[in-house]
Parts: C-alpha cells; structure tokens; sequence
C-alpha cells in the first residue's frame, strides 16, 4: 500500500471520533442475517469440536465465504475449510510478509516483489478507486499484457506468490479501509478486464498455467470476494476464446461476470 493509501486509512480512521475502536469494530463487523449468523454459530462449533479452527481464521466474514461457497452445506463447507488451511500452511502464506492492522497501528510489512514497475509495463493492473457501493474496483489491460516480456523481469511462480499477497492485502487492509470510508461493511472486489485485441493467440501454454493458478487459487482459497467482473472491448476473437476459458469457471463465478462488446455497455451494481 502507497503512502497516500495510509493517510487515506488514518483520515478515514480519524473520522470515527472519540468511539473510534468501537465504531470501527461496528462498520467492520457490518449488519448480520439472524440466520447467517446461526450457520456460522454451527459451523464453527463443528470445527472447533475438531480441532481445525485457528483463531486468524474463525472470524464471522471467513466462515460465512466459505459457507455461501458450498451453499451453506456445513459438511461440504468443513472441506472446502480444512482444504484452504492446508493450502495455506503448504504455501507458507502466513510466512509471506503483509501488512497488518493492530487496533489503531498500520505496519507496512510487505512482500518484496521488487520488479513491481516493470511487471507494471508489461502487465497492467491495479486497483483504481471504488464502486458506488463503495467497494474495490480493480482493472486489468489484458490486451496490452506482453507475457514474453513479463517472463523476463519476473518468473510465473513470483507473480502468483505476488497476487497471494495483493489477495491478502485486500483482505485485511483495502476492505476495512473501504468500510470506514463508506461506513458500512465491504468485503467485496468489483473487477473490470480490458481485453481489446484478445484472442486465442493469446492463450498460450504460460498464459493458461498462470490462469488456472490464480483461478484455482482464488475460486478455492479465497471464495465470495467477487462482487461482479465485466469484460469489456471483447471482440469476436476474445468470444472464441471465452468459450474455451469460461469451462473452468464454476456457476457462481461464472453467475457474476458479464461479456461487454464496449466500455460504455458497463454498470456497476
């Protein structure tokens, strides 16, 4: 996160007043459905009885993506649960430096990917303020992605263990950040990809192998942080090449995109 990302958090936080603390566990905690809150009551019940409920992770917001991922089927929910916490011990990702909220304290503890600017050139991305609502919004250029050059300044593996951290970050300092800018709970990423000019030639072995990581690992690791994705400039050669791509995306996911021919053809909801 940017300097001018922690002065936004600080004003942000500074705003909440004299209550700050309890304000702010307020927004975050966001309004509740009795009923949600009951499976999630029951769920964590089930895995604390077996012993699979670190304390980092049995927050209500954790629980309840992973319930709505397996349609609040606990036994199924408990799988998809010991699954990511395997995932993240094996890929060591409380081991990747991050940055961290302690109450009223930001430690910028980030993950070195010094070839940050330069995998920029090459690959155009980043998040770019927020959506009505008030969440996320992050843009990716597809069509101006140059893969031959972004293998040259950083390996598939360091960009994947990079898109780890930014997830993390995302968690745990641009959604609280939006929640007390907007004063209600965030916890969701509004996506727009750019794919003017894409096509099947673009989807080379290195592309797919980077695809099917980020998509395994978001679709598995961190489920329910897609509010809505919407391609945008596709052409009849990015449509071939959707129908090829959107066979190894799941119906909830593939539920909130949406194939636009032209920019202005995008609403936020």
């Amino acid at each position: 996160m940017s300097n001018l990302g922690f002065k936004k958090f600080r004003e942000s936080f500074k705003k909440l007043g004299g209550s700050s603390r309890k304000s702010m566990k307020m927004v975050l905690a966001g309004v509740r459905d009795p009923k949600d809150q009951k499976l999630v009551d029951s769920f964590r019940e089930l895995l604390f009885l077996q012993g699979q409920l670190p304390s980092q992770h049995q927050d209500y917001h954790t629980l309840l993506r992973f319930l709505r991922m397996r349609d609040f089927d606990l036994a199924k929910a408990k799988e998809a649960f010991f699954t990511y916490l395997k995932w993240r011990e094996d890929y060591r990702v409380d081991a990747i430096p991050k940055v961290k909220i302690e109450l009223n304290l930001l430690l910028e503890i980030e993950f070195k990917f010094e070839e940050y600017e330069a995998v920029k050139k090459c690959y155009p991305h980043g998040f770019h303020g927020v959506d009505r609502y008030g969440r996320p919004v992050y843009i990716e250029r597809i069509g101006m992605v140059d893969l031959n050059k972004l293998l040259q300044v950083t390996t598939l593996e360091r960009f994947t263990k990079y898109h780890v951290s930014e997830q993390e970050k995302t968690l745990n300092v641009r959604y609280p950040t939006c929640s007390i800018a907007a004063k209600k709970h965030v916890a969701s990423t509004t996506s727009i990809l750019d794919v003017h000019g894409v096509g099947l030639a673009n989807f080379s072995k290195p592309a797919r192998y980077l695809f099917m990581e980020i998509q395994k690992i978001d679709s598995n690791y961190y489920p329910e942080t897609l509010n809505r994705l919407f391609i945008v400039n596709a052409g009849n050669g990015f449509k071939m090449l959707w129908k090829a791509v959107k066979a190894f995306l799941d119906a909830r996911t593939l539920a909130k995109i949406r194939v636009c021919s032209l920019l202005h053809e995008l609403s936020y909801n």
